[in-house]
């Protein structure tokens, strides 16, 4: 009799175990924290975790845009340049050797997390809007509109020259 009682408890106490195991491992928890490795403007990993970024959408790796390269009165130059590898530069640059702290918000139909992610306490999300080099997605998001239009009033980024929204761009290459 004590056998069976003993058994029951230790069946317990692992099946305790087990929970709190898959509570604190990454995949299963609601905050995913280490370096970033940057795929692109709006997608990260850490971990073995793809992050794509939430209510934002970056220009694609090789997505062209282009920008004011001489104005003389009335006529504008523009200049074309890779505005995807630039915003995948910069937030390179921008993550390099910080730990950054990502919070999920769902997973999406790529099977991604989709997080807004900090540095420090800096909504990274948020700064890569702000300084133009994403776009609010306000399709699953109106978080970003504030930052989006003052990007837009100061000319940042995108803002500057010409682009088209990113999934505008990638629709047509589908």
């Amino acid at each position: 009799m004590k056998s069976y009682y003993k058994l029951k408890k230790n069946k317990i106490i692992y099946l305790i175990l087990f929970i709190i195991f898959f509570l604190k491992t990454n995949s299963y928890s609601d905050e995913i924290t280490g370096y970033a490795k940057v795929i692109d403007g709006d997608t990260i990993r850490i971990k073995g975790n793809k992050i794509r970024l939430y209510g934002i959408d970056a220009p694609e790796k090789n997505q062209i845009c282009s920008k004011p390269w001489l104005s003389l009165n009335v006529i504008t130059f523009n200049k074309d340049y890779e505005c995807g590898l630039k915003t995948t530069n910069l937030l390179k640059k921008f993550l390099k050797n910080e730990i950054i702290v990502c919070k999920k918000k769902s997973v999406d139909r790529y099977n991604r997390v989709v997080a807004i992610c900090f540095k420090k306490k800096r909504d990274v999300n948020s700064w890569l809007v702000r300084n133009g080099l994403a776009v609010a997605y306000t399709k699953y998001s109106k978080k970003y509109i504030i930052n989006e239009n003052d990007a837009k009033k100061e000319k940042k980024g995108l803002w500057a020259g010409n682009f088209e929204m990113p999934w505008e761009w990638r629709k047509k290459r589908k």
